[in-house]
């Protein structure tokens, strides 16, 4: 069994998500589960992956428990290793598998994460990530009227489960997302300067 390429998920994840925002919020976990993996010395290739597939399945399958289930018989039809299976089934609470892997709790903890820092971004004038600051994140947490879609407990609850204070989970995530702000299209508007 050959190792899975970052090139093979994002094809796998194009096949079954047709939604640019859902492809981009991939973009934006793998970011941040990629940093985590190096900052933590682990297999960057193997987490990024991960982070780029919990979601291919939910635009098919948007449902519980189908999302994640259903996507799981695919990577294992595919012979995707059962570590990334088996954090992808972790990071949907109902799904009852227990977190206890550093890559299943660092996924955990950058899912929701990720698309409320980017709804942080699409507020700012200029839709840019390098507009953003922590204490802009943090203060929008308290707001339950922003971003009502993005669950404030498993973000918290990620923080707590990686051990890390959760400003600074914030800030590293946010760190890993301007990396590819670009590719997320919040890099800036154009003619602003801060493309």
């Amino acid at each position: 069994m050959s190792s899975p390429t970052r090139e093979g998920a994002w094809q796998l994840l194009c096949e079954w998500t047709q939604n640019e925002n859902l492809r981009k919020h991939a973009l934006a976990v793998e970011a941040c589960v990629r940093a985590y993996a190096r900052k933590l010395n682990a297999d960057e290739e193997l987490w990024g992956i991960t982070g780029l597939l919990h979601d291919f399945d939910y635009e098919r399958h948007p449902t519980a428990p189908d999302h994640p289930m259903e996507g799981s018989k695919v990577l294992r039809a595919r012979d995707y290793p059962e570590e990334i299976v088996q954090a992808i089934l972790s990071h949907a609470d109902y799904m009852g598998v227990p977190r206890v892997t550093p890559l299943q709790k660092t996924l955990y903890a950058c899912d929701e994460l990720a698309g409320f820092i980017t709804a942080v971004a699409l507020v700012r004038p200029n839709k840019s990530l390098l507009e953003v600051e922590v204490k802009s994140v943090t203060k929008k947490f308290k707001d339950k009227a922003f971003a009502r879609t993005v669950n404030r407990d498993d973000i918290f609850r990620g923080a707590e489960a990686l051990g890390v204070p959760l400003e600074e989970h914030v800030a590293f995530c946010l760190e890993a997302m301007k990396g590819v702000a670009g590719e997320l299209g919040l890099g800036g508007l154009p003619g602003t300067g801060l493309s």
